[in-house]
């Protein structure tokens, strides 16, 4: 059976051509930061991105998060271009498309992990169904966290407090997820442990995921590693997975 032309792997999800980005343009500080990156991410890669501090990691993140605008250059979504959206329809297009684990899990320390997962669908369509409930309900149960839906975060250990995250970041069922140093907080163990669940709901979900750590152990587990390095991608990180 063949695979439609739009679903097959090699189509990119997302693709960015020729990224620029430069801060307090036009002032004696003025800092380009960003030099021309382009990159394709296909659907259902993972995917990492390393660097040295400094390179331009976290503002690629935002960019390809839509939390910040390029200067030059184009960004395409499954195909559509965000360049000139205003700020409504970039939101709207970041919360039917992205998901979100920092380093730091920013829950709601007054929530339960139930609310903190229904959180994006609150934010989204400004209610909670009893479907998406029980969608919550069922990726607490796939990460681990059956027994713990009504605890606080502040009940919970750094690592679950992580796979709350994890499961609110995939509760929408966004085709990627952005991980900005999502271990990085934790012991090794713990580490270890919030990866292996990672790759486990990328194969369950075929989720694409883009991961930014400075872990040379997690980036040698992903499947493909972008090198970002002063504001540029190297070895062959253009190319798509």
């Amino acid at each position: 059976m063949s695979v439609p032309a739009s679903t097959a792997p090699s189509a990119p999800l997302i693709e960015l051509s020729d990224i620029c980005k430069t801060y307090n343009a036009g002032l004696p500080s003025e800092a380009e930061v960003l030099h021309g990156v382009s990159l394709r991410i296909g659907r259902g890669e993972f995917a990492a991105l390393i660097g040295p501090s400094g390179s331009g990691k976290s503002t690629l993140l935002n960019i390809i998060g839509l939390l910040e605008r390029m200067t030059t250059g184009s960004y395409r979504i499954e195909g559509d271009e965000v360049v000139g959206l205003d700020d409504a329809a970039l939101t709207l297009r970041r919360r039917s498309t992205l998901g979100f684990v920092f380093q730091f899990h920013h829950l709601l320390p007054a929530f339960s992990a139930l609310e903190n997962v229904t959180l994006p669908a609150l934010m989204r369509e400004g209610r909670i169904t009893p479907a998406q409930r029980e969608r919550a309900r069922a990726v607490l149960a796939a990460v681990g966290l059956s027994d713990a839906m009504s605890k606080r975060p502040g009940e919970l250990s750094g690592g679950m407090q992580q796979r709350v995250a994890i499961a609110r970041a995939l509760v929408l069922e966004p085709p990627l997820v952005l991980a900005d140093e999502p271990t990085g907080n934790l012991d090794t163990a713990s580490s270890d442990e919030v990866f292996a669940l990672m790759r486990r709901m990328h194969a369950q979900l075929h989720t694409s995921f883009l991961i930014v750590t400075h872990d040379p152990r997690l980036a040698a587990r992903c499947d493909r590693v972008l090198e970002l390095v002063d504001g540029r991608l190297v070895d062959g990180a253009t190319a798509a997975g």
